[in-house]
């Protein structure tokens, strides 16, 4: 007997069903984030837009924002890639509601509301804390490096920058009095006020190089200066460089060293190293909270070491949920006197490994808080609480880079690269969500 098939007939007209609600299931993720929107408050969305009749009628930003938020919830970061997704995947058609925005009007909404997305970040934790989900029991915090929207190959040392500016100053002197030459035979040829060859391209471009390197030289020594003045180093200060009798500094005040780099694409990241080796970078951080695995805080700096890190993200989950929590769990790179001290300060019950061995005495920290700290952690109970730390503050990361593939910044400096942060860790939260509603029910 033939095998019989199902019908297949791909050139069949056949029409959706009429009510989009039934192109999906219904716990689809998409549903979730719309209803979710739905609930929040978007004023801040419609505020440029509201009071002029004579503007050209823009995409509603409650469709814009679902889109947004169910494209990184879903691993689509580009533009172009949702304007695509638009046209094709039914979960974005049943978004959009027939509505097709170009990927340019897509860039320029998430460039404009970045830091709104901030906003609604805090927003959705609040609510999941108002309904039991967030208790600010535990909380772990953790970092890690993302790739700027920058390649490390447009760096320049700062050493190699002054090597180029006098290449650059000699070229353009030599092209100068070849052009200058090149007019006094013209004038000869053509007479004064006829048509000659105009300054030559190469001296623009050079031109053009030099004044690049100047700014990037610029800040540069503007970040040192700033770096020397929280040391304690005035820019009057007397002492001289090493090589004179009684010299404290390498360097001139404000005189970066000669490896000191700056981005010519994005100047406000930084060479940092992660899995890959070294690369253009910002340093994103998260706090999570352990009863519901949500992200309760984020930031990004430009620093590679999360050290300085652990103050400021407490300070913003008291400031995004008006509480402190009870424990607080973080990694050796959080270590430190003034850490250790700083929960102290704030009642709060810390967990920070020391990294200085494993309760070997010639290898303990020198600072009586900190061996505290090692004594406590090497207790049984200490070594329970901490070890929740990876299955609290980890996964989401794992969720990030390797689910969603999150692994590179679309927008460039620090402001824009910390509102797309907060906007990355509100579609994880959004997707953590609606997985909980789903084993509830």
């Amino acid at each position: 007997m033939s095998t019989s098939y199902r019908p297949y007939h791909p050139d069949q007209p056949s029409l959706f069903p009429a009510n989009p609600r039934d192109w999906l299931p219904e716990d689809h993720l998409a549903y979730f984030v719309a209803d979710t929107v739905g609930a929040l408050d978007l004023r801040a969305f419609y505020a440029p837009y509201e009071g002029d009749g004579r503007r050209k009628q823009p995409y509603e930003p409650v469709m814009m924002i679902s889109v947004l938020l169910y494209a990184y919830a879903t691993g689509v970061f580009s533009s172009r890639d949702i304007a695509r997704k638009l046209q094709e995947d039914v979960a974005f058609r049943v978004l959009c509601g027939g509505n097709f925005p170009a990927h340019r009007t897509i860039c320029e909404f998430r460039r404009r509301h970045l830091t709104d997305f901030e906003k609604v970040f805090v927003q959705l934790i609040r609510i999941a804390q108002e309904v039991g989900l967030v208790k600010l029991g535990t909380v772990a915090i953790d970092g890690t490096k993302i790739k700027a929207n920058a390649s490390k190959h447009k760096a320049m040392s700062y050493g190699r920058m002054r090597e180029s500016e006098k290449q650059l100053k000699h070229e353009i002197r030599l092209l100068t009095r070849r052009a200058e030459e090149e007019d006094a035979r013209e004038d000869g040829v053509y007479g004064r006020d006829g048509t000659g060859v105009d300054v030559p391209a190469e001296l623009s471009r050079r031109e053009t190089r030099l004044a690049t390197i100047r700014e990037a030289m610029e800040r540069l020594e503007a970040r040192q200066r700033d770096e020397d003045r929280a040391k304690g180093r005035d820019d009057d200060d007397d002492q001289k460089p090493s090589g004179g009798a009684g010299s404290r500094y390498k360097r001139e005040f404000g005189e970066p060293a000669e490896k000191a780099q700056d981005n010519f694409t994005d100047p406000e990241s930084r060479i940092m190293k992660d899995s890959h080796g070294f690369e253009q970078c910002y340093n994103a951080q998260i706090v999570v909270d352990e009863e519901a695995r949500l992200i309760v805080a984020t930031g990004v700096t430009q620093c590679a070491a999360d050290n300085g890190q652990l103050r400021p993200m407490l300070d913003k989950v008291r400031l995004n949920l008006k509480g402190t929590p009870q424990r607080a769990l973080a990694d050796a790179g959080y270590t430190g006197e003034a850490n250790v001290r700083s929960l102290e300060r704030r009642g709060i019950d810390g967990y920070v490994a020391h990294g200085r061995g494993d309760g070997d005495p010639k290898r303990m920290p020198s600072s009586k808080r900190l061996q505290a700290m090692a004594r406590k952690l090497r207790t049984k109970r200490g070594s329970a609480v901490y070890r929740k730390r990876k299955h609290i503050a980890e996964p989401p990361f794992g969720w990030i880079k390797s689910v969603l593939g999150f692994r590179q910044f679309s927008v460039r400096g620090l402001a824009k690269v910390t509102g797309e942060w907060s906007l990355v860790c509100l579609a994880v939260n959004l997707r953590r969500l609606n997985g909980l509603m789903a084993w509830e029910t």
